[in-house]
């Protein structure tokens, strides 16, 4: 059809895959369209219509890997930096936390080098812990970190200074960063020194800056989740596999 979506964007959409992955498998002939093989790149489809994908690609699909891995303080979430380690680092099968030995390959071999597809999907700063997720599905990156991004990152932050009803006025919607007013956040004081924080951005430091502007200073800093997944009791240091069933 001469309208409609782009068939390989309507895939990325339904969260079936990327759009560099929907055209690789149009082209196999791994999609179909209301039951109806479809190989041509470019090919357009009415948003209405039953888009799926073949086992193979489904098959290749499962098997990438999404990392839930907890960080500790002094490992940086990317590119390894001078006198630190990467997080990635961390994810050794010593590592891997026995209660949650599920795998995407199931029980056979890990593909050859599958660590070197990890990338992070968002950042973590070199002295905070908690939630880190590295993955090598695209869907997951996209819906993380992609600019339609909709999913909120939860933070216990422990402080020094005065938290009074101003001060939780101002974090929670009147703040400036790098000239840019930020997004409401929810705030909310669980402890005589410590400060819950709802996010739905990612600046480069937010918290800690946003502190700053209100004369608090961050000594600790945990993330404890990402969209509908919690660090939970997932031990510091270890990881474990994004199962098939659970979504951001």
């Amino acid at each position: 059809m001469d309208d409609g979506v782009r068939l390989n964007k309507r895939l990325a959409q339904l969260g079936l895959c990327s759009r560099r992955e929907a055209d690789r498998y149009i082209a196999a002939g791994q999609v179909r369209v209301d039951g109806v093989v479809v190989t041509e790149l470019g090919s357009r489809v009415d948003p209405a219509a039953f888009v799926e994908l073949g086992d193979r690609a489904t098959a290749a699909q499962a098997r990438k890997p999404t990392v839930l891995l907890h960080k500790p303080p002094g490992f940086v979430s990317g590119q390894p930096e001078d006198g630190y380690t990467a997080a990635v680092e961390l994810v050794r099968p010593e590592n891997q936390d026995p209660r949650a030995l599920w795998r995407p390959w199931g029980d056979d071999r890990p593909p050859m080098g599958w660590r070197r597809d990890l990338a992070p999907a968002g950042r973590l700063d070199i002295d905070s812990s908690g939630l880190l997720v590295l993955t090598a599905d695209g869907v997951v990156a996209r819906t993380l970190i992609g600019p339609e991004r909709a999913v909120d990152k939860e933070y216990i932050v422990g402080v020094r200074g005065q938290i009074s009803d101003r001060t939780l006025t101002w974090l929670r919607h009147g703040l400036e960063l790098d000239g840019e007013a930020l997004l409401p956040a929810q705030i909310d004081h669980i402890a005589p020194d410590k400060l819950r924080f709802v996010l739905r951005q990612g600046k480069k430091r937010q918290i800690r800056r946003m502190c700053e502007l209100v004369d608090l200073s961050v000594r600790s800093l945990l993330r404890v989740r990402i969209g509908q997944i919690r660090l939970s009791d997932l031990p510091r240091g270890q990881f474990r596999f994004l199962r098939p069933d659970e979504r951001f």
